[in-house]
């Protein structure tokens, strides 16, 4: 028994108990050898081929290897019937069967974690994990700047890091900080020593730096020298000044990329500063729709007009009330360590997404201007960026370092969608939900309807998408917070009363949520829920997974979350852990879910 002490009174509940849920039990029973209360060898394989599609890719070779992992499993947990599975009464028990549905051997996602796209193809082909403002600690308006979190981005796997360039104040070195702002300042060299030293303790694929540069020429000269002492053959270096297309991931292993404008111009600029969101896990993800979807032809043009003088908060860009002063005698070695050169905006998106088949390049946009653009000009971003590179950032006035739905870069084929690594919240869990797929190496192939040029066959993300497949979840049980959390960690009174959301966020025709009941009072509930989500996009789509203590007086309690790329998902009763409201793995929690495609 459990018990809770209310004022003078105890509160006895049963104690937690870890059996499988009723519908799990019916699945082992349905695979037990006559009624005997085991599983054997054989029994096993059938379960695997039928159920966890085992067989489908690897063949019989794999099967067998899988089950014989499963028995080795369950004799290490000492969970196997004596006598082994040959032997009468020998076989799997309901415990040991339920055992490893648990284990991370038998994960949601491969647990190999391994890179099986083609790497080989131009840069411009990929998802690549882009952070924004990479050394702050914490918000955009007074926090600190450090190495720390390029450390800690590098280690999740991102390859896009960020960093603005500012003279210090007696105009003789480079700091590194959140410009015309309260941010405390860090040391170039610190940040460049720490992306030497962990570039690539999690992908060996490159890391792109991305640097805005508010600097005059003796101090880029000085930034310059720097960086190629400090990175040495690491550097890559272009052997031509405009590239005719993108080098593969696979040709840049092991290398650090530049890129920036092209020295020209030293700039100075306001910043604005304005809360936006709140919440411990952020706002409820929608489909992000921009409300000029229904436009008229006189509105699209007023759009379009807009959209220009949006871009004049373009962070990046920094050309907004700006005092320009015209450099002379630029570094010439400074601009030869630009591998990937920024494009400077002319504020007409008609020529800022020209395509040049003989040179690719990079364009950067604000959140504001890009919403506007994907209203009137959506196909010209989407071949744009079948061969240069877009980014996108957050607004300034996210000084609270949240984010924005990144689905709405992805569905038009922008590479670099830029994240506050240090904020967290609903948007933050979709970046670090698709870059859990392909090996976690921070590269993702675009679907090919991405890629396909043909101009009577270019994607249309709003249009209305045939459904492909359907999917089916079934969130079973969760269990684990009992040992990672407080007994009276969400209620004072009582064991918790959890319940479990699941969703899908891809395209606007697929993105929905749903929810199973509330479980009262127990530490693992069994819900034994079904879902089925019908998706157009299969290849865009992100399966969310939530759970939330519910309160009848209060904001619910969160109890876990994650986000898994659909296209990468396991077939079967798979294993799925939990993490905090930052994306950090829970050490116990995780829930049991099955998955199947029709």
């Amino acid at each position: 028994m459990t018990t809770y002490r209310v004022c003078c009174f105890l509160r006895r509940f049963r104690a937690a108990s870890n059996e499988p849920s009723e519908e799990l039990g019916d699945v082992f029973q349905a695979y037990a050898d006559g009624g005997g209360g085991v599983m054997g060898e054989e029994a096993l394989r059938r379960f695997l081929r039928e159920v966890q599609g085992e067989a489908a890719g690897g063949g019989d070779d794999e099967l067998e290897a899988t089950a014989r992992e499963v028995m080795a499993f369950a004799a290490e947990q000492r969970l196997l019937r004596k006598g082994g599975a040959a032997a009468a009464g020998g076989g799997l028990t309901v415990e040991g069967f339920h055992r490893w549905l648990c284990s991370d051997a038998n994960a949601a996602l491969d647990p190999q974690k391994r890179v099986y796209q083609d790497m080989g193809l131009p840069l411009s082909h990929y998802f690549i994990y882009t952070g924004h403002n990479s050394y702050l600690t914490g918000n955009q308006l007074s926090s600190g700047c450090s190495e720390v979190p390029i450390v800690k981005a590098l280690h999740d796997g991102v390859r896009v890091i960020e960093l603005d360039l500012w003279p210090n104040a007696a105009k003789d070195a480079v700091e590194v900080l959140h410009g015309r702002t309260l941010t405390s300042p860090v040391g170039l060299m610190k940040c460049l020593e720490a992306i030497r030293e962990y570039a690539f303790v999690a992908s060996p694929y490159p890391v792109i730096l991305t640097l805005e540069d508010h600097l005059t020429p003796d101090l880029q000269s000085k930034v310059a020298k720097m960086i190629k002492e400090t990175f040495g053959d690491m550097l890559y270096v272009s052997e031509t000044e405009n590239m005719a297309e993108f080098p593969s991931p696979d040709e840049l292993k092991g290398k650090i990329i530049v890129s920036t404008k092209p020295p020209k111009e030293y700039l100075q600029t306001k910043n604005d500063a304005d809360a936006d969101e709140a919440g411990v896990w952020g706002e409820e993800i929608t489909d992000d729709k921009v409300a000029a979807t229904a436009m008229t032809t006189e509105e699209k043009c007023a759009a379009a007009e807009e959209a220009v003088a949006a871009a004049a908060v373009d962070e990046e860009m920094q050309e907004a009330e700006t005092d320009k002063k015209t450099q002379h005698g630029v570094d010439n070695e400074y601009r030869r360590l630009i591998a990937i050169p920024l494009t400077r905006r002319k504020h007409d998106m008609d020529q800022d997404l020209k395509v040049d088949p003989d040179m690719v390049t990079r364009l950067s946009l604000g959140e504001k201007a890009y919403e506007k653009a994907i209203v009137t000009h959506g196909a010209h971003i989407i071949r744009f960026t079948q061969r240069n590179l877009l980014r996108i950032f957050p607004r300034s006035t996210r000084i609270t370092s949240s984010n924005y739905n990144p689905l709405m870069g992805w569905r038009y084929g922008v590479q670099m969608v830029a994240a506050n690594m240090q904020g967290h919240g609903r948007k933050l869990w979709l970046t670090q939900g698709m870059f859990r797929a392909n090996g976690g190496c921070g590269y993702v192939k675009k679907p090919d309807i991405l890629m396909n040029n043909d101009p009577d066959k270019l994607f249309d993300p709003t249009s209305k998408l045939p459904v492909k497949t359907r999917l089916k979840v079934t969130v079973y049980m969760g269990d684990g917070w009992r040992f990672d959390f407080r007994k009276t960690h969400f209620d004072k009174c009582s064991p918790p009363d959890f319940y479990a959301r699941v969703g899908i966020a891809g395209v606007e025709a697929d993105t929905r949520m749903e929810q199973t009941k509330v479980k009262m009072d127990t530490w693992i509930p069994a819900w034994d829920h079904e879902f089925e989500f019908p998706l157009s996009v299969p290849e865009l789509a992100l399966l969310r997974v939530e759970v939330h203590e519910s309160d009848n007086h209060q904001k619910d309690d969160f109890g876990g979350q994650t986000c898994l790329p659909v296209w990468e998902l396991r077939r079967g009763i798979r294993s799925v852990r939990l993490c905090d409201h930052r994306g950090e793995p829970l050490r116990s929690v995780k829930l049991l879910m099955r998955f199947d495609f029709t």
